[in-house]
């Protein structure tokens, strides 16, 4: 079963036509795996290495993990080739599809099954005067608010959206200081009192349970966003045909096909990684569209309220705007993301 299933993969991803040519695999030396960077790049290091040893075994080269500072640092890696295949968040990954000749090709799950996680905005748990988005968005108070990587789907896009322009607050106006930071950092600045509340995700409250409880303790949620589809898995589309079959087949045969023994192995494998996923599920571009209606949103909301534009400028980019919303909304109801 685990044979038939396997070249089926294989076949499939073989036989779907590619948007640029492909290399020989035989040019192929080794695989870069590139990580976003939500927490320290030793802990990420450590909990994915088992990963993509068995990812190095079931495809014949090395895989080595690339890690940078900040969620562009991977974009632009794979847009320059230094990145062939790379964990992202869906506003990256769109960024990567958009800039670096990306394509999503597999989801990631949690054990459960479960196929999405929530943006949050979290405080420390001793504040008594914030408990809720009334008081986050309270502009006469001076707060300090720490913001998540500008390419951050949960950290930056989703809060963005729904915290700041569905309420016409711009940040930097609002408090008096925004810091930046990843999902880690913005954790434990919190929890030590360094800010005064900062966006976050489920996933990173989960493993900061697991990993640091005193520190988890220390902090208290008071927004979570509507359901955000779990992070996909980008390639490059330029990699060869026969390399991207293996790649695909591994993502979606581990944790689900071979031996009891193989099975659980694999399984603890993933939920050990630093966001605790399951077996991963099949998945494309059509993933990103939501991303992309929250960004048209945006601009949507600033344009409407951009003073320097003429009556005639703002209709017109009101009247693209809507037209790509439609289009949008078009290819949604052909294609479901999730």
């Amino acid at each position: 079963m685990k044979r038939l299933l396997a070249a089926g993969l294989a076949l499939a991803v073989l036989a779907a036509p590619l948007a640029a040519p492909a290399r020989a695999a035989e040019e192929i030396k080794q695989l870069n795996f590139g990580f976003i960077s939500t927490e320290s790049s030793a802990n990420l290091a450590k909990s994915f290495e088992p990963l993509l040893k068995d990812l190095e075994k079931a495809i014949g080269i090395p895989v080595k993990p690339f890690f940078v500072g900040d969620y562009a640092g991977v974009i632009e890696g794979m847009r320059f080739k230094k990145v062939d295949v790379a964990w992202f968040g869906n506003k990256s990954a769109m960024e990567a599809v958009d800039r670096a000749n990306g394509e999503v090709f597999v989801q990631t799950a949690k054990p459960d099954g479960s196929r999405g996680y929530y943006s949050l905005i979290v405080t420390n748990a001793d504040r008594s005067d914030i408990n809720g988005l009334k008081d986050v968005l309270d502009c006469s108070k001076g707060y300090n608010f720490g913001n998540g990587d500008p390419n951050s789907t949960s950290g930056y896009l989703v809060p963005g959206y729904y915290v700041f322009a569905l309420n016409n607050v711009d940040p930097n106006k609002c408090y008096k200081r925004v810091v930046t930071s990843n999902h880690e950092g913005n954790l434990l600045a919190v929890a030590n009192k360094q800010i005064d509340f900062a966006t976050n995700n489920t996933e990173n409250m989960t493993r900061l349970q697991m990993t640091r409880p005193d520190e988890a303790k220390k902090i208290k949620e008071v927004w979570r966003s509507p359901l955000i589809a779990a992070d996909p898995l980008v390639w490059r589309k330029d990699l060869p045909a026969d390399l991207k079959a293996k790649i695909y087949t591994f993502f979606m045969t581990y944790g689900r096909l071979g031996s009891p023994e193989e099975v659980a192995r694999a399984r603890d494998v993933l939920a050990k990684t630093s966001d605790g996923w399951g077996p991963f599920a099949a998945s494309s571009d059509a993933q990103l569209i939501p991303i992309r209606q929250l960004e048209l949103f945006k601009t949507k909301i600033k344009t409407q309220n951009d003073e320097k534009l003429s009556a005639d400028e703002k209709a017109k980019k009101l009247k693209d705007i809507d037209a790509q919303l439609a289009d949008l909304d078009a290819q949604a109801k052909k294609t479901p993301s999730m």
